[in-house]
């Protein structure tokens, strides 16, 4: 299977992609086998700066040092270094500004979602945010996220438009909508809403596409959702 490349007007020079099932399988992916794999298969121009994810909301410049800190964002304006979120339900969120001149990734589940993950790492990428095109990559989709109700409260309590992204079930749970959390929070930080792409699939139902930890628990494999600045 081939890598899902994003369907969004990023600049020629700026390249992205998700990997899925069946061309990458993403266990055990810090170590240096499964990274070098990755970059065979994708023929990178380097290794991803790969982070320690923890649903933390700290953004870190892809740089060589900051490989494996912790950290749930990454962004860059060094050609042909490569941010990365690994994901498996969770939300990879990649950015880029109209000229190709910044790239950024982020790894938004709930938590990180829900307290600044996604804001905090397009700030880093210091471009207006009208001018930011951003693509949403695979995640599980509306009809599959049953959340309780601190989730729900953890979007709402300080934002209470946020309950447009949940749907109440008689069981006194709720189904989130991911994909329009986040899309109602890049339009509040100020990003167009005809700059945001992508939110269509569901790594829950997509099986034969996409992991999912809910779906497969700990025998789950990983997304790495990419992206770079390429320069030969």
């Amino acid at each position: 299977m081939k890598p899902l490349i994003p369907g969004w007007p990023a600049p020629s020079h700026v390249r992205a992609c998700t990997t899925v099932r069946g061309f990458w399988g993403g266990q055990s992916s810090r170590l240096p086998e499964e990274r070098e794999k990755l970059v065979a298969k994708l023929n990178l121009p380097e290794t991803p700066i790969f982070l320690n994810q923890t649903h933390s909301t700290i953004a870190l410049e892809a740089s060589p040092e900051n490989r494996d800190q912790t950290g749930d964002g990454s962004y860059t304006r060094e050609p042909n270094r490569i941010c990365v979120a690994m994901t498996a339900d969770c939300l990879p969120v990649l950015a880029c500004n109209r000229e190709g001149t910044v790239v950024a990734a982020a790894h938004a589940g709930w938590r990180g979602l829900a307290h600044g993950i996604v804001e905090n790492t397009l700030t880093a990428m210091n471009e207006p945010f009208a001018n930011l095109l951003i693509w949403l990559g695979p995640a599980i989709g509306p009809n599959q996220f049953e959340v309780g109700d601190d989730v729900y409260q953890a979007f709402t309590q300080n934002d209470p438009a946020a309950a447009i992204g949940f749907k109440a079930q008689p069981n006194q749970k709720w189904l989130a909508n991911i994909y329009t959390l986040a899309r109602h929070r890049l339009v509040k930080l100020g990003i167009p809403p005809a700059h945001i792409y992508g939110g269509t699939h569901c790594t829950h139902t997509e099986s034969e596409s996409f992991y999912s930890f809910r779906r497969e628990k700990d025998q789950a494999g990983r997304m790495a959702s990419l992206i770079w600045i390429q320069r030969d």
